[in-house]
């Protein structure tokens, strides 16, 4: 416990900034995106707070809606004209002595794809975000991968035996020449050869290094362990000198964002799927203290991480609003779309029940991701 605390103090001065930095930025484009299309809807907008709980600072706008920061910074909300709380629960009762006027301007009231291309809009500016985000980074300075070197050797592994050390950077597998660690994995695990004979730069001298790969257990991207063919070898993620860059012309910069934003997307279902279906381990899942770890880390490594950063947490918040959980954006689609089927809207008491079930589930899901961080 005291070497934790001792961390979360060392971490604070730079992270907790970065944490809200980073978070206030994702959030700030998801509310404006509920905000805009609800506008252009002619829906009445009471306020729009980034953050949760009392208000620090704010003020009021030309057509009454109060913009405020508000002291707990894990979040934001847009409450609209005939709802009963920040989660846009529809509130009956107040809609029913509105004047006619006010009724015109009450989101219960709007056409069902009005209201759900309001709640669809949060969602999708988050994906937007991501995307220009990527596609500038991309254009401007190129995108990063990790080289070649070493940055662990599994004991008793194919490397460990042929005397490969952290450090040393690979550079030719059997005469191929390889740049990028992806490329290193690819050219073991597509090798028919039995052998392999690895160039290896160490301390200004070019060794060549024979290797027979076999099949270990090693650690995917969720960290699951997997039977692969490999040499037992890990990425140096740490060292500045391994980061690359590949430049991308703008031409193909927006394709190159698209397809970053998908992998991220992509990656986070496939790990998800995991977890329900017993092949992955749910201690990976992370928190807001994980979060304004790799804040920290993003924000002492530069401004490219950082604004890296901020496109990845836009994809994972844009993505999970739209899980179908009551409470979330994906909860209201949801209702929505049984509104759709049945020509009437849910009753009173299933959506209210559903917002509590999607209240606890999603409080619980946060309790367990920051125990896995205190854990962590």
């Amino acid at each position: 416990m005291l070497s934790m605390i001792r961390d979360l103090i060392a971490w604070a001065p730079v992270g907790i900034p970065a944490f809200i930095f980073v978070l206030a930025i994702v959030v700030f484009v998801h509310e404006l995106g509920h905000f805009l299309v609800a506008r252009a809807c002619g829906v009445g907008v009471k306020s729009f707070s980034i953050g949760f709980g009392p208000e620090m600072f704010g003020w009021t706008d030309k057509k009454g809606t109060r913009w405020k920061i508000s002291w707990l910074p894990l979040g934001g909300f847009v409450m609209f004209e005939g709802d009963a709380n920040a989660a846009s629960l529809p509130d009956p009762e107040a809609v029913a002595k509105m004047t006619d006027a006010e009724k015109s301007r009450a989101l219960p009231l709007k056409p069902l794809w009005q209201r759900a291309a309001v709640s669809a809009a949060g969602p999708f500016a988050n994906f937007v975000l991501a995307f220009v985000v990527f596609t500038l980074l991309f254009g401007i300075s190129g995108a990063r991968t990790l080289s070649t070197y070493v940055g662990g050797v599994q004991e008793r592994s194919p490397a460990a035996e042929a005397g490969v050390k952290p450090g040393d950077k690979i550079t030719k597998v059997d005469g191929k020449a390889v740049t990028y660690f992806p490329d290193l994995v690819d050219a073991i695990q597509g090798s028919k050869n039995t052998t392999l004979v690895l160039t290896i730069q160490r301390q200004g001298e070019s060794l060549d290094v024979p290797v027979t790969p076999r099949v270990i257990a090693v650690k995917d991207v969720f960290g699951t362990a997997q039977q692969s063919k490999a040499i037992g070898v890990a990425r140096d993620e740490t060292s500045p000198q391994n980061i690359v860059t590949i430049p991308i012309p703008w031409t193909k910069a927006p394709w190159a964002a698209a397809l970053q934003s998908y992998g991220i997307a992509d990656a986070s279902l496939t790990y998800l799927w995991r977890i329900v279906s017993h092949r992955a381990d749910a201690s990976q899942l992370g928190g807001p203290i994980r979060i304004a770890k790799v804040a920290k880390s993003a924000a002492s490594a530069g401004f490219y991480e950082l604004i890296s950063l901020i496109a990845f947490i836009s994809v994972s918040i844009g993505l999970i609003n739209l899980f179908p959980i009551p409470l979330l954006d994906g909860g209201h689609l949801l209702y929505y779309a049984c509104e759709g089927v049945l020509g009437r809207p849910l009753t009173e008491r299933t959506q209210d029940v559903g917002f509590r079930l999607g209240l606890a589930l999603v409080i619980g899901l946060m309790i367990f991701a920051t125990w896995n961080d205190l854990v962590r």
